[in-house]
């Protein structure tokens, strides 16, 4: 299998965090439910392939995302390994699932705009935080590593660009709630090299340095990957991606497939920036779960390798 020629370059960082989404950000807005015994199997070949975290679902109502029903069938099914995988809590009671398996990581998933805080949590932009107060601090008393998104850090689609201001005020808002990593979507795929750059300095003069900052990009326009390297010169050192580039956000109808994590490592190894990530593995398995799928994954490496 080819791999791209090895080039450094000057004033990035030696290793990279690929934080793997797509069992639980690819998955909850496909229109085929994948079984259960499939999703273990790719969570398990994610974690052969040298992903060293990888979001496994969300305990979420059924009624809301009925892809991930399975929540519990699939962490009993990982056994001690799936202890340590991180999943989405949107609430106390998601918390008390994941208490009730012994799980140690979860997230919460907040928002940078009224509209969408709306739409995906029922709750005013300000409400949202009292509904993860108790989350986060139930968790973090139990000893739970709690890592926060912030969605919509780039644009929206009901209500247009969204000031930098109130990105990093709720953002802020949400890491200062006990959270250990913030990390900050560009849910519907719209921002820019220099919009991240500024967004990162932003963070940074309220007190976020960027080493608890993590990324979170989309597709949509072809950005992510430049994206990518912006935040990679700023010091970020943590990137979410997808495997194949599955996902969306089943509540954003314009936010089209994520970051696709075979894209992020080809660059990062021509790069000489280390992952731990085996492209040859990572290409295979986005390739088994494309057909479980019955569709050709997004990513445009596995489509050159496949």
């Amino acid at each position: 299998m080819r791999s791209p020629q090895l080039v450094p370059a000057a004033g990035l960082p030696a290793r990279v965090t690929i934080y793997e989404v797509g069992p639980r950000d690819g998955l909850q807005n496909e229109a085929t439910t994948v079984p259960a015994e499939v999703k273990v199997e790719f969570i398990t070949r994610l974690l052969a392939a040298g992903l060293p975290v990888v979001e496994a679902t969300s305990f979420v109502h059924p009624a809301w995302v009925p892809q991930l029903a399975d929540a519990a069938e699939v962490m009993t099914a990982l056994g001690d390994a799936g202890r340590d995988l991180p999943v989405l809590v949107p609430n106390e009671r998601g918390l008390d699932r994941a208490l009730e398996l012994g799980l140690r990581h979860v997230a919460i998933f907040g928002s940078a705009t009224e509209t969408f805080a709306q739409r995906n949590l029922n709750r005013s932009l300000d409400e949202q935080f009292a509904m993860f107060e108790p989350v986060v601090a139930r968790a973090r008393a139990a000893g739970l590593d709690v890592r926060a998104y912030v969605s919509m850090c780039f644009g929206d689609p009901w209500e247009g660009d969204v000031p930098i201001g109130q990105v990093v005020d709720a953002g802020k808002r949400l890491f200062d709630l006990g959270a250990t990593q913030l990390s900050l979507g560009d849910t519907i795929g719209v921002g820019t090299a220099g919009h991240v750059t500024a967004l990162l300095d932003a963070f940074n003069a309220a007190g976020l340095p960027d080493d608890v900052l993590a990324m979170h990009f989309h597709d949509t326009y072809g950005q992510a990957l430049v994206n990518t390297h912006a935040a990679l010169l700023h010091g970020v050192t943590t990137f979410d991606a997808s495997a194949g580039g599955l996902g969306g956000c089943p509540y954003a109808e314009s936010a089209t497939g994520n970051l696709a994590t075979e894209d992020l490592v080809w660059m990062l190894d021509g790069l000489g920036i280390e992952t731990g990530v085996s492209l040859p593995r990572l290409v295979e398995t986005s390739t088994w779960m494309a057909r479980h799928l019955g569709r050709p994954a997004p990513s445009r490496v596995v489509a050159a390798l496949e």
